[in-house]
């Protein structure tokens, strides 16, 4: 290995010429392959792992324009601006553009454009501000993140770690191909064993509870009143840390949880800005730079209002004044609000720990309970479009943020930290622009070839149907074993969020690999110590980089 290199002193800039210049193709790029992919197969592919491979083989270009392209934090600049557009333009961009279309309405497209894309910068924006918070540590999981890290890192040191990552890519890829969820693999060897045991029972129950019990849990609403009821939880007890956190105690418990302290302290392979410094050991909770801004507490009051805002000019926009009551109408924007924040944060703490988030159901829940509240059919369809905008954001940001604190040396410098937070975040937003100008010129166009996010025909469905007789009453049944049971896992652990984000996911194949991957991940701790972590950090970030990939290609080839 490499001796470290001195570190710039500044980050560079996603605003150089070049690099901006890079970015805007990335991105324009990105959002292509999110629109066709979610339109034509239902997917959005992890570009991140695309914009890393992309950036790897710029830096390899012999020209003197692309040689400051093999700084890893440049590399990481450009993979965050495809990640960005990717998913800001597809999943929180285009499909709430796709509810409006559904229900006839596409004069109030405009609208609802005008909302998600607000939604989605205040998304990236609180998330900015509170990663590697107590609630979302740099240090969690993060497991794409991880990979794209991995990805980036070889790459650019070669040796064993390279091959150790292509091994675990071949595999990834071919297991991809077969019907493996080598992804899935690779997220239990990274993330919060508590929450991916539930995350994998959560998808077992849903796989094969209707074939066992002759009960269809869906029709019944079991995994949404799970969720509600673990989601309430999760709140509640962020509350109490934010609270905890004001009167100067700490929540030991979340903050020395040994199985957290277990994925967490596992010598994650890190480089410095150069891609040369050694990998640490034994990382602490946070990495010493914390919120960039403020404290976390403030950042979500801040970004309610700010969802506030963002909710009453679509809704004035929109002209839903002349849909509900003035009374009404007040309720609908703080209702909307508030359904944003809470499924952006649920969303995080599914991404965080899982590497799989239930953003569109999330969206649906709190549908269902727009409807229970009595919000006329319009402006039900601009809650759910503007709900939807939050929460994919705000997971893959979190993975861009962790990819980027891995390759800058895990905060050992807190103003570099900073900066380079600093710079990801306007290359998301870069991301966002041009994604949102490209799902403007072409949306019409595909909603107009019946290319339309098969989520949206769901949300539809759903709106078409009204409130099933009995409906609130299953809900509030099946919240209470879904509080219990992020209530006994406590804040550190969120199973009851995972465990309601396993139901919600009908892949009972995934639920076997998860279970499999964790117990072979507990043999190998056992046999080896903690000298086993490491070289298990990069194949699993192998298994989802080439199961990205190879998904990726099978997608294009459905299109076909």
């Amino acid at each position: 290995m490499k001796a470290p290199q001195t570190k710039p002193s500044r980050h560079p800039s996603v605003f150089q010429p070049t690099t901006l210049l890079i970015g805007i193709l990335l991105a324009l790029l990105g959002i292509v392959i999110g629109l066709q992919l979610l339109t034509r197969v239902g997917i959005t592919p992890n570009s991140s792992i695309i914009g890393a491979a992309i950036a790897m083989a710029v830096a390899r270009i012999p020209l003197q324009l692309f040689r400051g392209f093999k700084d890893l934090s440049r590399q990481n600049l450009l993979q965050t601006v495809i990640s960005g557009a990717t998913f800001g333009g597809a999943n929180a961009i285009l499909v709430p553009l796709g509810v409006m279309w559904l229900l006839g309405r596409p004069d109030l497209v405009p609208a609802m454009m005008l909302g998600a894309f607000l939604g989605l910068v205040v998304d990236a924006t609180i998330l900015y501000r509170i990663f590697d918070s107590q609630i979302y540590p740099a240090s969690g999981a993060w497991p794409s993140g991880v990979a794209t890290a991995e990805v980036l890192i070889a790459g650019d040191r070669g040796g064993r770690r390279a091959g150790l990552l292509g091994v675990g890519a071949v595999a990834g890829g071919a297991g991809q191909i077969f019907g493996i969820p080598m992804d899935v693999v690779g997220v239990c060897w990274i993330g919060n064993v508590w929450a991916l045991t539930m995350f994998g029972v959560g998808l077992l129950v849903r796989g094969y509870g209707p074939g066992l019990t002759g009960i269809d849990l869906n029709a019944l609403y079991v995994p949404h009143g799970v969720m509600i009821g673990a989601g309430v939880v999760a709140l509640v007890q962020i509350s109490v840390i934010l609270l905890r956190r004001r009167h100067g105690v700490r929540d030991i418990e979340a903050r020395r949880s040994h199985d957290l302290e277990e994925s967490l302290q596992s010598g994650v392979g890190t480089a410095d800005a150069s891609g040369t410094g050694a990998p640490p050991r034994d990382l602490e909770y946070g990495s010493g730079a914390g919120p960039v801004t403020g404290g976390f507490g403030k950042s979500l009051g801040g970004g309610f209002i700010a969802f506030v805002v963002a909710a009453a000019l679509m809704a004035l926009v929109g002209g839903l004044a002349t849909e509900m009551s003035a009374g009404m109408l007040v309720g609908f924007v703080l209702f909307a609000a508030l359904a944003a924040l809470a499924s952006e944060l649920i969303v995080g703490i599914s991404a965080m720990h899982a590497g799989w988030f239930p953003a569109f159901a999330t969206a649906l829940i709190f549908l269902i309970l727009g409807m229970l509240l009595g919000f006329p059919t319009v402006p039900l369809a601009f809650l759910v479009g503007f709900t939807a905008s939050t929460g994919p954001a705000f997971a893959d940001m979190g993975y861009d943020l962790k990819t980027g604190w891995i390759l800058r040396g895990a905060g050992k410098d807190p103003e570099y930290e900073r900066q380079g937070r600093r710079q990801q975040y306007l290359a998301e937003l870069v991301g966002f622009a041009v994604a949102g100008v490209m799902v403007l010129l072409l949306y019409e166009r595909y909603f107009s070839a019946d290319l339309i996010p098969p989520v949206d025909r769901v949300y539809a469905a759903t709106l078409a149907a009204g409130t099933t007789p009995g409906l609130t009453g299953m809900l509030l049944l099946w919240a209470l074993p879904g509080a219990l049971v992020q209530l006994l896992g406590g804040a550190s652990r969120q199973i009851g969020i995972l465990f309601a984000t396993g139901l919600l996911i009908h892949n009972p194949v995934a639920g076997w690999a998860a279970l499999m991957a964790l117990a072979v991940r507990g043999l190998l701790v056992r046999r080896f110590g903690k000298e086993a972590h490491s070289p298990m950090y990069v194949l699993a970030g192998g298994f989802i980089a080439g199961s990205a990939l190879a998904g990726f290609g099978t997608g294009v080839a459905r299109m076909r």
